[in-house]
């Protein structure tokens, strides 16, 4: 019956459509705009476990989305796109993170699995929207950006949602917005997955009572000249609710200096079926419903194509709860997130109980990051940026430590990036809380992408 109501509202408006546009919506197909990327990705990730203990892992995939939008008719138009990702050259050790990981994790198998490494292609994007004065409306499948529910565009392909959603304007930079989720599709995945089932996998009956349940975001913001406020809250009944909220300060002193202010906080807690199960003895939480909190603060200072950035962020810990943030659909929202070691797995199928480094319950989280543009320079086009983190946990063995380091070229349609990651004692939490750690990680990206 849940899933029925998006497909019904889906097919609905497009039955009315078609049923009286006549010539006008031939028109607005003729008038369809197509866009896409072509995107190459390498990938090569080395760790070190304890007891010299090592293995590499590289691949190589060509891929990218293509996008067609019709013209307007009566407000509403109409969006397919299709998604690939083709792997080629792999080795016997395969890093299925660009390719169908996923797919392999839904299946039960290991990450680098061959279900894993197999290309895929998939339709990501069907749905219409609508759009007059202040109001819009869209249903469907759709790629969307939330803080906890995100498209996490930093591997090969996107990450997508099927539901609808409608928001309006209001005076004064007002807007709200709701939206009804209930399905998922992970980045490295070829199926939309029940949204809930998606996140807990084959425990989804044992924590909610149900094999699926949906997402109902609720979105308030207000944006005036410097400031801007966001409060969301993701309600997914039996499962869990989640609030995110920030606050960002943007402040132009001149046209060399400018600079940004946030803060952001997080709070989680199982509700209805989940709250009760999770805190049963014997449950996949060791017997703790969820009750997670966090907050975040960050200072970015723009001066002549140079930015310089801090950020600080802190999970409570609770010793009597789940207390590592639950993050199943791509959110990496901390301003601490890193490129790599940032919960970039914890949205696979079945781990949304488990979580990385800044996310983890008890984690202080500090960041500091350097971008310069060499524009100015003569170099059009061209930016470097180095970051660096450190996570500390009373539970970590030792400090967590991320270093970032990023060339990139972008003009136009072209953009090039190489990435460099380089991560000490990666710090992972298991659905019952153990921790773990991996001495050294490193990895390296070279991503080039072409739109049109």
């Amino acid at each position: 019956m849940k899933r029925s109501i998006t497909l019904s509202l889906f097919a609905a408006t497009l039955v009315a459509t078609t049923a009286s546009a006549g010539d006008s919506l031939a028109e607005a197909i003729q008038n369809g705009k197509v866009k896409g990327n072509v995107k190459y990705y390498y990938i090569n990730t080395h760790k070190e476990k304890a007891g010299d203990v090592s293995s590499t892992a590289f691949a190589n995939s060509i891929g990218g989305q293509l996008s067609y939008t019709t013209g307007a008719w009566n407000a509403l138009t109409g969006t397919v796109t299709f998604m690939t990702t083709q792997p080629f050259a792999l080795p016997d050790n395969v890093d299925t993170s660009i390719i169908g990981r996923d797919n392999a994790v839904a299946a039960g198998k290991a990450p680098g699995d061959p279900i894993g490494q197999d290309g895929f292609s998939v339709l990501g994007e069907a749905y219409v929207s609508y759009s007059r004065d202040a109001f819009s409306f869209w249903g469907g499948r759709k790629v969307i950006k939330t803080p906890l529910i995100n498209a996490k565009e930093v591997r090969m392909l996107p990450s997508a949602v099927k539901g609808a959603h409608a928001s309006l304007k209001l005076e004064g930079g007002f807007k709200i917005g709701i939206a009804y989720l209930d399905a998922f599709k992970q980045r490295t995945s070829s199926e939309f997955v029940n949204i809930v089932r998606h996140a807990l996998g084959a425990d989804t009956k044992a924590i909610t009572g149900d094999e699926s349940g949906v997402v109902i975001p609720m979105c308030v913001s207000w944006k005036g000249s410097k400031n801007a406020l966001k409060l969301v809250d993701y309600y997914a009944p039996d499962f869990m609710n989640s609030i995110y909220a920030d606050w960002i300060y943007r402040h132009k002193q001149s046209d060399e200096l400018t600079y940004t202010f946030g803060l952001q906080a997080i709070v989680q807690d199982s509700v209805g079926n989940a709250d009760d199960n999770l805190a049963k003895a014997g449950s996949v939480t060791g017997g703790k419903a969820i009750k997670s909190r966090a907050g975040a603060a960050k200072l970015a200072v723009n001066y002549s194509g140079m930015t310089f950035m801090a950020a600080y962020s802190t999970v409570l810990k609770d010793d009597a709860y789940h207390d590592s943030l639950v993050l199943p659909w791509d959110g990496t929202p901390l301003f601490t997130n890193m490129i790599t070691a940032n919960n970039l797995f914890l949205s696979n199928y079945g781990k949304a109980l488990g979580a990385d480094s800044a996310y983890i319950g008890g984690t202080n989280g500090v960041k500091v990051a350097f971008k310069q543009d060499f524009g100015k320079y003569g170099f059009g086009g061209y930016s470097m940026t180095l970051s660096s983190a450190w996570f500390d946990n009373d539970r970590f063995t030792k400090t967590q430590n991320d270093l970032n380091a990023v060339l990139a070229y972008n003009s136009g349609a072209v953009s090039v990036a190489l990435k460099g990651i380089w991560v000490r004692n990666g710090a992972g939490a298991a659905a019952d809380g153990t921790i773990s750690q991996l001495p050294i990680l490193h990895q390296y990206r070279i991503i080039a992408n072409y739109k049109f």
